[in-house]
């Protein structure tokens, strides 16, 4: 439907009793499988050091634009310098199960007059890569954000992160574009992909979240029986 001004210009829709939500604060997330905590460096530190310590290479941080860290120091003064302001807002990701922080995440780019925001700095060790605890704690992001009004949830990444890029999808985000030569990280020239989701789509999203995290869709082993990317790719398929 066409929105005209007195002009005869299109413009868009009109935001019924917009108001800019509130920045996302220090705020802890539950989960079954996970906790979502605020970043505390001397609570969480050792812990993130010693499950990204695990590793078998250094691969994970080769989209990031610091790290690896190879001296717990060193890692300990980036999480004090880097991860300690109001955006980005970090959190540390914590398995239910051993009660240690096995990840963390990040709100940044927080635009509250746009009602938009982005979840960056994702780093998941292998621990938590590819398990319920991962997907159930980004689905406590977004759920928390939308919650506080956000209309817009940005996912940004190296666009030859092919991994990201994916993950990105199967948590239902939409594909926006490349932004070409975005930034330049770790001396080398950077394309970004862009990727969104938007508050009129989340309903169903979370849906599609809440029925893969169900108890009864993993078996006696801990294996998925319905795959979260063919449910939000069905939401999508209904909204296109």
């Amino acid at each position: 439907m066409a929105h005209l001004n007195e002009w005869g210009q299109s413009i868009g829709p009109v935001v019924p009793g917009w108001a800019p939500p509130p920045a996302p604060s220090r705020t802890l997330l539950v989960g079954r499988s996970c906790r979502v905590e605020p970043l505390e460096p001397e609570r969480h530190g050792a812990e993130l050091f010693e499950a990204y310590a695990s590793d078998a290479d250094a691969r994970r941080w080769t989209y990031l634009s610091y790290g690896p860290f190879e001296r717990l120091e060193d890692h300990a003064a980036w999480l004090r310098d880097f991860c300690s302001t109001g955006d980005p807002l970090f959190f540390a990701v914590v398995s239910a199960k051993t009660g240690k922080a096995v990840g963390i995440a990040s709100y940044m780019r927080i635009i509250p007059p746009s009602g938009s925001l982005e979840i960056g700095h994702l780093n998941f060790s292998t621990r938590l890569q590819r398990t319920p605890q991962a997907t159930e704690a980004l689905y406590l992001m977004l759920k928390h954000a939308f919650g506080l009004g956000y209309r817009r949830i940005e996912w940004k990444c190296d666009a030859l992160n092919a991994p990201s890029r994916a993950a990105a999808e199967r948590l239902g985000f939409s594909f926006e574009g490349i932004f070409r030569q975005a930034t330049v990280s770790k001396g080398r020239s950077r394309d970004t992909a862009w990727f969104a989701i938007i508050d009129t789509e989340w309903h169903a999203l979370e849906r599609a979240f809440t029925t893969w995290l169900e108890p009864g869709n993993f078996d006696a082993a801990g294996v998925q029986q319905t795959r979260l990317s063919e449910l939000t790719a069905r939401e999508r398929q209904r909204r296109s």
